[in-house]
């Protein structure tokens, strides 16, 4: 399986995911106050996804764990602390839902959520450092999705 095969089906299931949980909960976000937390982690996913789109450049980042051939190493902004902000708001997005819905089967779809997001930062390591230099020094100084803990 090529490198962009294997990202895009990763895509497809991070997406058949994230749809998924949207769909089961989004009666819940009309119907019924639900949990603060799940409202603070729509407000978390909302800024930090939004916070990492400004910070990289258009055409600078994929959907795909793949990297760009010339595409530059951003560490400025959520970057500066964590290496994926993006798959950190998506998991943020899956937790709300999955706090909202509060059944096992939600649970189990963002556990699934974040063991492909797991799967695409692992992947996307080991490709951006084939392609930049200076990524081993970037891995050593932050955190893979929660700034300081992981």
């Amino acid at each position: 399986m090529t490198p962009r095969t294997l990202g895009s089906l990763l895509v497809a299931v991070q997406f058949s995911t994230l749809g998924a949980l949207l769909l089961l909960a989004a009666p819940n976000f009309m119907q019924q106050a639900f949990q603060p937390l799940a409202w603070l982690a729509i407000g978390l996913s909302g800024f930090v996804g939004l916070w990492a789109l400004l910070a990289n450049r258009p055409g600078n980042f994929n959907i795909r764990p793949t990297p760009h051939a010339q595409g530059k190493l951003i560490a400025h902004g959520p970057y500066r602390w964590v290496r994926h902000p993006m798959y950190t708001a998506v998991s943020l997005l899956g937790m709300a839902c999955a706090l909202a819905l509060g059944s096992v089967l939600a649970w189990l779809l963002w556990l699934l959520l974040s063991l492909v997001l797991l799967a695409k930062a692992l992947l996307e390591e080991r490709w951006m450092a084939a392609l930049h230099p200076a990524y081993a020094n970037y891995l050593a100084r932050t955190r893979r999705f929660i700034p300081f803990i992981l």
